[in-house]
């Protein structure tokens, strides 16, 4: 039974002729005691619980400087990875930027190979007709219908 501070002081021991009540005394001074040694012993549970309670607090904050740390630690290399893979990138494209114009330039070179080949092939057909075609006036003619005919099919003609 825990009394409060009030009850206690409006408590009063039972009157005897000669003073209080030995029984009622020691009834009143029992249960005070009682009293006592409950809020006693909740006082040393709640303080133990209070000391539990520091020590997770300096646990949870330990814990916490470690997460923060944890956290820093993950945006820098996060933030290192994509400058990397940025950096990485840039590389590729212009790698690949570099590859597409030597392809280009190597196309534009084989086009012209072949141009200047078609163009070679061409002259030498025309210098060939026009070797057969001389003797025979007749026959010339002919052979310019055979060399517009010719320029209708080869590929390339039109440019040249």
């Amino acid at each position: 039974m825990a009394l409060t501070p009030v009850e206690i002081r409006h408590m009063t021991p039972g009157r005897s002729l000669f003073g209080y009540n030995a029984g009622a005394t020691d009834r009143l001074l029992a249960d005070v005691a009682a009293s006592f040694e409950d809020v006693w012993r909740e006082r040393a549970d709640l303080a133990d619980k209070v000391e539990q309670l520091e020590a997770d607090l300096v646990r949870y904050r330990e814990l916490e400087a470690l997460l923060r740390t944890t956290l820093v630690s993950a945006e820098r290399a996060s933030a290192e990875l994509k400058e990397q893979a940025r950096r990485e990138a840039e590389l590729i494209l212009t790698e690949a930027h570099a590859e597409a114009r030597a392809v280009q330039r190597k196309a534009l070179a084989e086009n012209e190979r072949l141009a200047a080949d078609s163009r070679r092939l061409r002259e030498q057909l025309r210098s060939a007709l026009a070797a057969v075609d001389a003797p025979d006036a007749s026959e010339s003619e002919a052979s310019g219908a055979d060399e517009a005919d010719l320029d209708k099919t080869w590929p390339g003609a039109e440019a040249a």
